[in-house]
């Protein structure tokens, strides 16, 4: 009669337990020895009891066999993550294709190209949006053309003023002018005068009754000292008028 099927759960009794224990990690042991041997395989194992003694195997070191199982799991999740980050872009680009040569459709759609395969309701929609940017142009030329005028205008009123400013300082350079005139007009010199003013040059003429004050005769007082000159001298005398009363010299100067 054979042994029957062991069935596997734990051993409630701790000693038991533990004998298990002891013979079962001895036999993995001996079983993981004999892989290393028998097939050149690089095993490592690593057993931790209940009571949380370590028991170790390694056909090469448990660290060298270590640090090979992390470079082989590094190396494969780096794989995994480019491997995915080369489809990530991939359907990334196809999104774009496919949103560009959308845009290109709209575009041929609304210069009245390839209109052939749109339905009605698609022909409606893009008599919609052609409407909508007509409207949006319209004002826009409009909101451009009156900013036109508001600039034109301020134009207009900054001219406007400059204007009136020309305006009254001419004016007042006007009457600067016409009172300089009537001062020197008021006191004229004999013959004329000119009279610059502000790089301008006026002529100003005296009166015509001024000429009879030209000679201004000497006042007489006294004789004449050509009568106690002999007769001769008394002729050479020179004179400024007919009789030459006005240039003499008096007699009690001397």
């Amino acid at each position: 009669m054979g042994r029957g099927r062991v069935e596997l759960k734990r051993i409630e009794n701790k000693i038991n337990r533990q004998v298990t224990f002891s013979k079962r990690r001895n036999g993995l042991l001996k079983k993981a020895y004999e892989l290393s041997v028998l097939c050149d395989a690089e095993v490592a194992l690593i057993i931790f009891s209940s009571r949380g003694k370590l028991y170790e195997f390694g056909s090469a070191g448990i660290t060298k066999t270590l640090e090979r199982y992390q470079h082989c799991c590094y190396n494969a999740q780096d794989s995994n993550g480019a491997l995915s980050e080369t489809q990530s872009w991939y359907q990334e680009m196809s999104k774009l294709r496919a949103k560009f040569e959308a845009l290109q459709r709209t575009q041929r759609h609304l210069l009245g190209e390839d209109l052939g395969p749109l339905s009605v309701k698609e022909l409606q929609q893009l008599e919609k949006q052609l409407e909508c940017a007509l409207s949006q142009a319209r004002q826009r030329k409009t909101q451009l053309m009156m900013e036109q005028v508001e600039e034109l205008r301020r134009k207009e009123r900054h001219l406007g003023e400059m204007n009136r400013q020309l305006k009254h300082k001419l004016e007042a350079e006007g009457c600067s002018n016409y009172r300089t005139l009537q001062q020197h007009a008021a006191w004229p010199a004999p013959g004329g005068t000119i009279v610059e003013h502000d790089g301008a040059t006026y002529h100003v003429h005296p009166p015509a009754h001024s000429a009879a004050m030209d000679c201004d005769p000497t006042l007489q007082i006294g004789y004449p000292h050509h009568q106690f000159l002999p007769s001769e001298a008394a002729n050479n005398i020179p004179r400024s008028a007919p009789g030459g009363e006005n240039n003499f010299m008096l007699g009690w100067v001397l």
